[in-house]
């Protein structure tokens, strides 16, 4: 009997053991999805990623000893120097570092000098082979931000039923067949506090400003107030289209 009960114990012991590596593995890749459900609120997007970023997402292959990151400006590739403890340690080659480490179902972004805590999950809509990294991150923000079925209530198109694509198709909005928001970088400098996307039709787009209230979406042409040698600075002006999410 005690001979039963010390293999049964030895066996729940190398169980738990063997499961531990597993638990802390953090191949994959990681969405800002706390940033995402922020934004999916219906509130203004900048903010919702500025208080949850920088970083939006994280790719990690540590049979490569790979990790990289993208905060939706800047793309940053990393060296992954080994484990300790359940922590793992990205190299930037000489010019700072990062530490990851699994958190439950969760992978933890440790806070720094230079960075705040972050958390991430696992990406959970496809994207095609050869994305670029940031890929998973924008289809899982369009599908929550803008997903679903919108109505022109006013502007060109009134009635329509539009619909915004994760994969940055856009249909029933007049002149637009592709869409992309805004998240960081010089769009973001030059619209200043204002939300802005990118509508184009066949190739050829332009910038606008639109503003995200709860269920309504409106979406403004662009006025540039800076002078010719200077760096546009994209203020709203006329109001084009008032969507209202059904």
């Amino acid at each position: 009997m005690r001979k039963a009960l010390a293999l049964s114990l030895f066996t729940i012991f190398l169980g738990g053991c063997a499961s531990d590596p597993a638990d802390r593995d953090i191949s994959g890749t990681w969405i800002n999805q706390v940033a995402i459900d922020a934004a999916a609120k219906g509130g203004p997007l900048r903010e919702a990623l500025q208080a949850y970023g920088p970083n939006l997402e994280w790719d990690v292959n540590t049979k490569a000893a790979q990790a990289r990151y993208t905060n939706g400006f800047e793309n940053a590739d990393g060296r992954l120097l080994g484990e300790q403890s359940g922590t793992w340690k990205v190299d930037f080659y000489g010019s700072s570092a990062s530490e990851l480490k699994r958190d439950g179902s969760h992978l933890q972004q440790v806070r720094s000098d230079n960075e705040p805590e972050q958390r991430f999950d696992r990406a959970q809509i496809p994207v095609p082979e050869g994305a670029p990294i940031g890929a998973s991150f924008e289809r899982a923000l369009y599908s929550a931000y803008l997903g679903g079925s919108w109505k022109i209530v006013s502007g060109e198109g009134e009635g329509n039923a539009v619909q915004f694509q994760a994969d940055g198709q856009v249909s029933g909005l007049p002149g637009a067949d592709r869409y992309g928001l805004c998240l960081a970088g010089d769009c973001a400098s030059m619209s200043s506090d204002n939300d802005s996307m990118w509508l184009q039709l066949n190739g050829k787009g332009n910038d606008w400003i639109f503003v995200r209230k709860g269920k309504d979406l409106e979406i403004f042409r662009v006025v540039n107030t800076a002078l010719a040698d200077e760096m546009p600075a994209l203020t709203p002006g006329e109001r084009k289209w008032l969507l209202e999410k059904q």
